[in-house]
């Protein structure tokens, strides 16, 4: 488990020793005080060492995404024509702004932005009237969609503080009338989509599979993501089973997404 480092600076090297330890992120702060994410492989004691101080401050590090991004602080992120920045900081007509909290989706993670990516393709090719999320999270995902010029989007999830964060993200971007949200799994809403999108897990995707196809509309598209590329071809395969066309993949740190087309 990383760990955050608090001191105060200690001359122009003293980023470049971070950087040569291994950290995984760091920051100048004001007054001079310096923080870093440091692996657990690297101890106190050679960090102060290395730096040339007797004391530093340290502090369990936070992790972003649901634990799986370490970084000290919400970021902006630009993503095509897309930019996600934390809500308490200056924004742009057209920002996607986030608050910070432990729901999955801040546009770090490599599966999010491959996502996103595949989602501002389509939008270029033809503009969904609307987009289903499953597993929305922070509502990202459900969000950039409104914000490229989506009518509508409808984002589902298990898990109630995923569903508070993704209506105050939603109330903030002043997108909340066009964002339904709905407690459950997609075998719990009827209907179906132009757009689908989810980045889950690889094995519930294989589970979901049936339920999933189920959801999208005649000629819709499917867009998959928490995939690992070593299970790339399971997950591939539960779908064309299901009568699924693969359009293309794309794959980031080890992580792929899937864009799928309705054969019917």
């Amino acid at each position: 488990m990383p760990y955050r480092v608090d001191f105060h600076g200690v001359g122009e090297n003293a980023l470049d020793r971070l950087v040569e330890l291994g950290a995984l992120d760091v920051e100048v702060l004001p007054g001079g005080e310096i923080a870093a994410l440091m692996p657990d492989s690297i101890a106190p004691e050679q960090l102060t060492g290395a730096l040339g101080v007797e004391t530093v401050t340290l502090s369990p590090a936070v992790g972003r995404d649901a634990g799986s991004v370490w970084v000290l602080g919400p970021r902006r992120i630009r993503i095509g024509r897309l930019q996600i920045v934390p809500a308490h900081t200056d924004s742009e007509p057209g920002d996607l702004r986030l608050i910070d909290a432990t729901a999955f989706g801040t546009g770090l993670h490599p599966t999010t932005a491959l996502c996103l990516e595949a989602l501002e393709e389509l939008a270029q090719v033809g503009l969904p009237d609307a987009v289903l999320d499953i597993g929305t999270g922070s509502g990202v995902l459900a969000l950039s969609a409104l914000r490229l010029g989506v009518p509508r989007a409808l984002g589902i999830d298990v898990d109630d503080e995923a569903l508070r964060v993704a209506a105050e993200n939603a109330r903030i971007n002043e997108l909340a009338e066009r964002l339904q949200l709905h407690r459950g799994g997609p075998e719990t809403i009827t209907g179906s989509w132009p757009l689908v999108l989810a980045n889950v897990l690889a094995a519930p995707l294989i589970d979901m599979a049936s339920t999933l196809v189920r959801r999208v509309a005649h000629q819709g598209y499917l867009v998959l993501s928490g995939i690992p590329s070593s299970a790339e071809s399971d997950v591939d395969h539960a779908y064309r089973h299901m009568g699924m066309r693969r359009v293309r993949v794309t794959s980031r740190a080890g992580w792929i997404a899937l864009v799928l087309h309705a054969s019917w």
